[in-house]
C-alpha cells in the first residue's frame, strides 16, 4: 500500500474515490449577491474600538503582539492564550478554521489532537504538508468557554486580525473549514449551500487587498469526525481546490 492509498483509507475514501485531474469550478453568483450578515464597514469601527487604527500597517511581530494582548471582547479573559496561527507566511494555500478548541487553547497552535491529525491527512491527500506552502489559522483567536460557538460580535472583533493576516500572506487560494469560517464571505448561509462552489474573498474596504482571492468552503475536520459520511463530500471540495490552484499557478 502506497502513502496516497493509506491516506485515502484514513479518510474513508478508498477505493471509491480517486483524485481528479480536472474539476471545473462553479462560480456562485447567487451567493455572491447575498445580503451581508456583518456589514463590511464595521471592520473600521471594530478597529477603532480596539485601538487598532494602525493595524493596516502592522508587520507579523506587531500583529502577533496585538492579538496576544487583545481584550476587545470577553473571550480573552476566559482562555489560556490566543491561538494566532502557524505555517508559511508566504504560502499559496491558506486554511481558515472556526475557533480554537480546548487542546488548541492549551498548546497555542491551531488544529491539534484528532482534528489536527485528520487535517494533516487531508493536506497529505492533496500532496500538501503543514508549514510547507500552507498557513493555518482560525477566524476567532480565543477559545470560547465550553467550546461554544462564538457570538457575532466576537467574530467581528477578530475579523480585522484575520484580514491583516490575509493581507500579509496574499495567498492564491483560501480554504474555509466549517460554517463559521464562511463569515469570510460576509454573509450567512448554510454550509451545504456554500460548498462545492468557487467563491471570491474580497475583504472589507480597510483590508487593503489588491485583488479578490478565490475561496472554497468545506467541512471542518471536527465535523468530519462526527459525521464520517461527509468525508466524500470534503474530498470533492479538496479536488476542486487542487484544480483551482493548478489554474492559478
Amino acid at each position: 500500500m502506497n502513502r496516497e492509498e493509506a491516506i485515502l483509507r484514513e479518510l474513508n475514501l478508498y477505493p471509491l474515490w480517486q483524485q481528479r485531474a480536472q474539476t471545473k469550478p462553479v462560480y456562485d453568483q447567487e451567493a455572491a449577491a447575498a445580503q451581508p450578515i456583518i456589514e463590511q464597514e464595521t471592520s473600521q469601527s471594530v478597529m477603532e474600538k480596539a485601538g487598532l487604527q494602525k493595524l493596516a500597517s502592522c508587520n507579523w511581530p506587531e500583529l502577533k503582539t496585538l492579538v496576544k494582548n487583545c481584550t476587545a471582547c470577553k473571550l480573552r479573559a476566559g482562555c489560556t492564550q490566543t491561538v494566532f496561527g502557524m505555517g508559511d507566511v508566504q504560502a499559496d494555500w491558506l486554511f481558515v478554521g472556526e475557533w480554537p478548541d480546548a487542546d488548541e487553547d492549551v498548546q497555542g497552535e491551531p488544529f491539534v489532537g484528532q482534528s489536527g491529525k485528520l487535517l494533516d491527512n487531508m493536506l497529505a491527500a492533496i500532496k500538501l504538508k503543514r508549514g510547507h506552502n500552507v498557513y493555518i489559522t482560525n477566524i476567532v483567536k480565543c477559545y470560547p468557554p465550553g467550546n461554544r460557538m462564538p457570538e457575532a460580535n466576537e467574530i467581528a472583533q477578530c475579523m480585522p486580525y484575520l484580514e491583516r493576516q490575509i493581507q500579509l500572506i496574499q495567498p492564491k487560494l483560501i480554504v474555509a473549514l466549517g460554517e463559521t469560517a464562511a463569515f469570510l464571505l460576509g454573509y450567512d448561509a448554510a454550509l451545504p449551500d456554500l460548498r462545492g462552489k468557487l467563491h471570491d474573498y474580497r475583504g472589507s474596504p480597510s483590508s487593503g487587498l489588491v485583488k479578490d482571492i478565490p475561496l472554497i468552503i468545506t467541512y471542518h475536520p471536527t465535523d468530519l469526525l462526527h459525521t464520517p459520511l461527509n468525508k466524500a463530500k470534503a474530498w470533492d471540495d479538496l479536488c476542486l481546490a487542487v484544480a483551482t490552484m493548478q489554474r492559478l499557478v
